[in-house]
């Protein structure tokens, strides 16, 4: 009796390793028996998914529409085993998605030590200040800021970060400190990604002025130039308060911490490889960016 799976484990790990001899090493079993596999699935199917040279093998079009379902089929069977299983170990393939800075900062590097602390998970890091769908782009789990809005799925909070508005001493001194919102709508306002800047009590305020970069680095680097106020979380600003390079304006009005998510499909909810991550994420995440928050400890450190 043939099985919906007969071959479909075959055709991936062939599709995956790039040739027949190195996906029977892999497979445990004899080329003859993975070709055949293959054969007998693109007969059942009546379509070609390999062509097959003496020299080559590579995934024809429909093939390779097949193998991203049936490599996301295999990847969820090994994850549904692990899940139940005593040690529930990560194993398979992660994909995340983060902002720059974030990610490059704090996020990567603790993924990388959880990759390293599971030798059967690999993982992909793909960092866009963009909001991308994630259910769309496959991807397992994404780590986002502030309001979550995407009803589709599950947030974890697991860290809180600061947000501090300052300038340059020169551009105060030729500018003036800003009292208030109304005085700060008459100033320079450096832009980053986002279109708001947020202060106490929830309120929203929309910056203007002739610098925009979504690039944090850059709009750091244009204040401490003396071209503007910026607002920025806290961990750019640390070591240039610390050395006077900047100087905070409108303390009183300081908006409340900003939550961190880590957010990921509701269907994801079991793995352990998002769970276990985003409990690795909640314990490591928010002592690293205290660290940096600190303008002593920053200046201490370097």
């Amino acid at each position: 009796m043939i099985s919906a799976w007969d071959g479909i484990e075959e055709f991936v790990i062939v599709s995956q390793a790039g040739s027949f001899t190195a996906a029977a090493e892999k497979f445990g079993a004899s080329v003859t028996h993975m070709s055949r596999a293959i054969a007998r699935l693109e007969a059942r199917l009546q379509v070609q998914l390999l062509h097959r040279t003496t020299r080559s093998l590579r995934l024809t079009d429909t093939g390779r529409l097949f193998f991203d379902h049936c490599s996301r089929i295999v990847e969820e069977r090994e994850e549904a085993i692990a899940a139940i299983s005593v040690q529930g170990e990560p194993r398979g393939h992660l994909r995340l998605t983060c902002s720059y800075a974030l990610g490059e900062k704090f996020v990567a590097p603790l993924v990388r030590d959880f990759a390293l602390a599971y030798p059967a998970l690999s993982v992909t890091v793909d960092l866009d200040n963009d909001v991308v769908d994630i259910i769309r782009g496959g991807y397992d789990l994404a780590i986002r800021t502030g309001h979550l809005e995407d009803s589709r799925l599950i947030g974890t909070r697991i860290a809180l970060r600061a947000l501090i508005t300052a300038a340059a001493p020169a551009y105060l001194h030729r500018r003036g400190k800003p009292a208030d919102l109304a005085d700060l709508r008459a100033h320079d306002c450096l832009l980053g990604s986002s279109g708001q800047w947020q202060f106490a009590d929830g309120v929203k305020f929309r910056p203007k002025g002739r610098w925009q970069c979504n690039s944090g680095s850059a709009v750091l680097d244009a204040a401490i130039a003396g071209m503007g106020i910026c607002q920025l979380p806290a961990f750019y600003l640390g070591r240039q308060l610390e050395k006077g390079t900047l100087e905070t304006v409108l303390d009183d009005l300081k908006p409340a911490d900003e939550p961190i998510w880590a957010v990921y499909p509701q269907r994801r909810h079991l793995s352990p490889k998002v769970s276990l991550l985003v409990a690795h994420l909640r314990t490591q995440l928010q002592p690293m960016l205290d660290r940096d928050d600190s303008p002593r400890r920053s200046t201490a450190t370097a």
